[in-house]
């Protein structure tokens, strides 16, 4: 037919136009974005397999934008959060020591890109504090890295409740209530109900312990 080949290139041109937009907006910043939406969805979600579902949509993503981009420190951090958040689904505990040194290994990977990483260094201060020392905790790096990150981001809320709580292990009460006020004036002004209830149990074991 003479009109065929005219017609399969308009049918080509019209797919091209809308698939145009698409395919110019996968990037590694538009998937490395994605995927930190779906981690922080995933952690306002309630259900577990709703959670998981989110995460494991954010890892795929961040993977597909390391994939792209292997010197764009937010996929690595991207996927951190998402597959960090996979190993605490079912509680705070992470038991596989390979898992914890492909998370940290993606974590450092931020910070080596990306050495004011603000988020990242909030994660790896707060991973120094909690870990033993046995898999490579460190409490004082830790918490230089914590205080670090509130002079860069005055809004850093879990920032601060970490701090509150290593400064109430070691005794210095006064800054720690200090540090979980803040926390929660932070927590009202963003209108976030679930960090403003985290703030105000962190404030009253303080308060119950003195």
């Amino acid at each position: 037919m003479p009109g065929s080949r005219p017609a399969r290139l308009f049918l080509v041109l019209v797919c091209l136009a809308i698939a145009g937009p698409a395919i110019a907006d996968d990037t590694a910043a538009s998937l490395a974005a994605s995927a930190r939406a779906e981690c922080e969805e995933g952690r306002r979600a309630t259900e577990r397999e709703v959670r998981k579902q989110h995460f494991d949509r954010g890892q795929a993503l961040a993977e597909r934008a390391i994939a792209l981009d292997d010197n764009y420190a937010d996929a690595h951090f991207a996927f951190f959060c998402n597959y960090g958040e996979l190993l605490r689904l079912d509680g705070e505990t992470i038991t596989s020591v390979l898992s914890l040194r492909k998370m940290m290994s993606e974590l450092d990977r931020t910070l080596e890109l990306n050495p004011n990483h603000t988020d990242a260094l909030a994660a790896k201060g707060t991973l120094l504090v909690r870990l033993p020392r046995l898999l490579g905790g460190d409490a004082e790096k830790g918490e230089a890295m914590l205080r670090q990150v509130i002079v860069q981001d005055p809004n850093a809320f879990a920032s601060r409740l970490t701090l509150a709580k290593t400064c109430e292990a070691r005794g210095d009460r006064e800054e720690a209530l200090a540090f979980a006020t803040r926390a929660l004036q932070i927590a009202r002004e963003q209108g976030r109900a679930d960090k403003v209830a985290e703030a105000q149990a962190t404030l009253a074991e303080l308060r119950a312990a003195r």
